[in-house]
């Protein structure tokens, strides 16, 4: 097995120590990530009090993506509520929302060494020009996670689907990618991370349509209507992309372009032609319809909200993404105990009634 003290460490680590982790925002996936961690290196775990607690009272159980649950007793975990505890980090991870990352960037910002790399590790676009803004001429490291992660009760976290995490490959980013390898995580280490970011962001702009659905990812994409919203916005997502002089990364079996025709197809042949699309289990759900179901602000404007942008600087029409943003939002407005559960040709109907006006809108 790799052992990360043998990697490129970053100034201030002591080759033959742990490498020091720091999580900044430590939910489902930070969790996922550190607890992981945990085995190879010395993590802390900074999020909001009464998660912290939570982990406190129950230890940090991780289950799901193909391996053995993972079980960290709380007298193990290092558990922090305040930014200070990224000081003496060689790497902190940042995993808070997206609408927090300037914040939460700024917060740290003049606690970390000058050399220790920061890694985002989040949804949307912008996230590592936010943390450079913030950090100064500290390394500053793209990342990517590529599966979903869902917590399941009190400290208990599931990963649902599979995939390599992906980050920039710079080498500041090596002793991450070492400690990765040592405790049984795929890291593939690239160098278009922006074309990366933008093939993730069009996988997930399904995030909006399953918390829509209020079903399973996998029960949901197999309903051709469900897959049609998706096609829609993937549509205009791609000729966005196209106008920005972006081609988004291949991170399937299929080329970018094709997605829309794939999730088009009916029901029986795109289980044939998609049987890796489907591969996740029963219990995954998107962060999206987590968020609400917690009654927290979703992610919208940095998934759906990055393609309605992009499109608007070029003069081309997002109708559908926009139309996404709306209804997520009034799922926000109103509330945990009124989940939306819109079936797949109610939340078409309102996709494409959106384009008709469009196209009838001088």
């Amino acid at each position: 097995m790799d052992d990360p003290t043998d990697a490129t460490h970053p100034a201030g680590h002591r080759p033959g120590t742990r490498l020091r982790i720091a999580v900044l925002g430590a939910g489902s996936i930070g969790c996922h990530l550190g607890g992981l961690l945990a085995s190879v290196a010395d993590v802390t775990l900074i999020g909001r009090p009464a998660a912290m607690d939570e982990l406190r009272t129950h230890g940090l159980t991780l289950t799901g993506g193909g391996r053995a649950t993972v079980t960290v007793p709380a007298a193990r975990l290092h558990l922090a509520t305040a930014p200070d505890a990224v000081e003496g980090a060689d790497l902190v991870l940042v995993t808070v929302k997206s609408a927090a990352t300037a914040e939460a960037a700024a917060s740290v910002a003049d606690r970390l060494g000058p050399r220790t790399a920061v890694v985002s590790f989040q949804n949307g676009l912008h996230n590592p020009a936010a943390i450079r803004a913030a950090v100064g001429d500290r390394p500053v490291i793209a990342g990517m996670v590529p599966y979903n992660v869902l917590q399941t009760g009190p400290g208990v976290f599931h990963q649902g689907s599979g995939g390599a995490l992906m980050t920039d490959d710079q080498p500041a980013g090596a002793p991450l990618a070492a400690a990765a390898r040592a405790a049984g995580l795929a890291l593939e280490q690239r160098a278009d991370m922006r074309e990366v970011q933008h093939g993730k962001l069009l996988m997930n702009l399904n995030n909006a349509v399953n918390a829509l659905s209020g079903l399973p990812l996998r029960e949901e994409l197999g309903h051709r209507a469900y897959r049609r919203c998706l096609a829609l916005c993937q549509r205009e997502a791609l000729a966005a992309m196209r106008a920005d002089g972006v081609r988004p990364a291949r991170l399937g079996a299929l080329p970018t372009a094709l997605l829309p025709h794939l999730l088009a197809l009916p029901d029986g042949i795109f289980r044939r032609l998609a049987a890796a699309t489907l591969q996740v289990d029963a219990e995954a759900r998107s962060s999206t319809w987590e968020d609400l179901r917690r009654g927290r602000r979703t992610e919208i404007d940095s998934l759906q909200g990055e393609v309605v942008a992009m499109a608007a600087r070029h003069g081309l029409p997002a109708p559908a993404n926009t139309r996404l943003i709306e209804l997520v939002r009034a799922a926000e407005a109103a509330g945990p105990e009124r989940l939306p559960a819109l079936g797949g040709a109610e939340l078409l109907a309102e996709l494409t009634a959106a384009a008709a006006h469009r196209h009838q809108t001088p």
